[in-house]
């Protein structure tokens, strides 16, 4: 054998060796990325709701939704709100409770009249539900 007869051996071995390694390289990445997505495709499956949502909708006197509005919620029986928002565009807004067999009000943080009240709604919530409610402002 001469020596190009020689180095052609060795880099025909040599390179069969990294198609090898390469080739189960990729195979363990697949195994991995298989396992990793069924994994995350049972723990999805399973996955409960660990949340209540508080979803509403703030209307004008006139009818129409009104955006801006300040909202406040708070647990039956606190002093202070718990939660504070502002309704979307769309009139819109909600806020996730945790879940649970509770009441909540719901306040429209607006300016009333001396004697006037805030318009406000009582919700109760059982377990990880989702409550719709309308506040609506009188003028």
């Amino acid at each position: 054998m001469t020596k190009r007869t020689r180095k052609r051996k060795v880099k025909t071995a040599s390179t069969e060796r990294g198609v090898r390694l390469v080739r189960r390289r990729v195979i363990a990445a697949t195994a991995l990325l298989l396992l990793l997505l069924l994994a995350s495709v049972a723990a999805w499956a399973g996955e409960k709701k660990d949340y209540a949502l508080i979803y509403g909708t703030v209307w004008g006197a006139d009818g129409r939704a009104v955006g801006g509005v300040p909202i406040k919620i708070q647990r039956v029986g606190d002093k202070k709100p718990k939660w504070e928002l502002v309704s979307d565009r769309r009139g819109e807004f909600a806020q996730r409770v945790p879940p649970g067999e509770r009441d909540y009000i719901v306040i429209a943080d607006i300016k009333h009249p001396k004697n006037g009240k805030k318009p406000e709604t009582k919700v109760h919530i059982t377990n990880n539900e989702r409550a719709d409610i309308s506040l609506h402002l009188t003028e």
